[in-house]
């Protein structure tokens, strides 16, 4: 992480920049405004520790020009300021500050206050991430982007109704329900390594052919435990690459690519394999026409305890109107059959 500051006393910048260097940042300093709006211009520095008061461009008008770029990505502003008064700080807030820092401060309190900067710049590339890795895995997969979106919203339902449960309390909160959402998509960024042939064919694969499709789990694994060793400060991978390894198992071991078992399998695992099969079952494809809800909804059902955790059946069957509700906003199949139609 990059930091510039910028500060026309000089004894005050080197000093912060000092700090800073203890610390373990980089740090570049510039003792004017239009100094540090043209090191900005350089996309290397992702968090501005500006003065207010600065000859030839102010601390706020620094503060407005990096928030009229219109590339790159956000940059963190802390403004170092001698003025108190809530008068201030709205005109700081309002040029685009992010947070600022009364002189003379303390070293730990600015450390403090760079930290914070870092988690919320981290959580912006968190977000690119997903969405980069995301296109990725689009860029191969048959499937329409509402297929994709769809399995988000039924893993996210899953996840906040298990959230109210007591076995789950602990374990599933917010933060986990916004991020098996965000990492969803990913889950099957292995079929980037799948050959056109078997991943394109327009009909059931061949047992031979099915062996191949089946590595796009440990090969998706591969892949997103590389970008973690490059981003090891990216927690969420964690989840991306249990979710990519896991959502072919089944609850009673017979699945792939390890055969594991009950809670062996990562519950954001389960909770895909849920959301997956249902949207599966409920689209068509060239060798199945598209079953109705409670055709889907039977077929999950006597898959409990088997295929399926069966508390998240459970789970299913307490927000099925939910699953109904996204099946209607996010089709892509205008007809649907059950068993008994099918048969005849």
């Amino acid at each position: 992480m990059k930091i510039l500051v910028a500060d026309d006393d000089q004894i005050t910048a080197d000093v912060t920049a000092h700090a800073l260097r203890k610390f373990g940042y980089s740090v570049a300093v510039a003792y004017n405004g239009g100094d540090a709006h043209d090191l900005l211009r350089t996309g290397l520095y992702k968090i501005l520790i500006s003065d207010w008061q600065m000859p030839g461009m102010t601390g706020l008008e620094l503060c407005e020009a990096v928030r009229d770029r219109q590339l790159g990505g956000y940059i963190y502003v802390i403004l170092l300021t001698s003025f108190g008064g809530i008068d201030n700080l709205v005109c700081g807030l309002e040029a685009g500050a992010d947070d600022f820092l009364t002189k003379p401060f303390d070293q730990s309190e600015l450390l403090v206050r760079v930290r914070v900067g870092e988690r919320v710049l981290g959580l912006e590339s968190r977000e690119m991430m997903i969405f980069a890795l995301a296109k990725l895995a689009e860029s191969r997969d048959q499937e329409t982007g509402a297929h994709l979106e769809r399995m988000r919203e039924y893993a996210r339902v899953l996840a906040d109704e298990l959230s109210n449960s007591g076995e789950f309390q602990h374990f599933i909160d917010g933060d986990y329900v916004n991020l098996i959402y965000l990492t969803r998509p990913l889950h099957d960024i292995g079929k980037v390594a799948i050959p056109d042939s078997i991943l394109l064919k327009p009909g059931r694969l061949s047992p031979a052919e099915f062996e191949v499709m089946k590595t796009h789990t440990t090969l998706g694994a591969k892949t997103l435990e590389e970008v973690a060793e490059h981003h090891p400060k990216a927690g969420f991978l964690q989840m991306a690459r249990d979710i990519a390894i896991s959502h072919h198992e089944k609850y009673d071991g017979s699945g792939y690519p390890n055969g594991i078992s009950g809670d062996e399998i990562p519950l954001c695992g389960r909770i895909t394999t849920v959301a997956d099969v249902y949207d599966a079952l409920t689209c068509k494809r060239v060798y199945k026409e598209a079953f109705d809800h409670e055709t889907a909804k039977q077929i999950l059902i006597d898959g409990s305890g088997t295929a399926f955790d069966s508390r998240i059946i459970q789970a299913f069957l307490k927000r099925e109107q939910d699953f109904i509700q996204i099946r209607e906003e996010l089709g892509d199949a205008p007809e649907v059959f059950s068993l008994e139609q099918l048969e005849c």
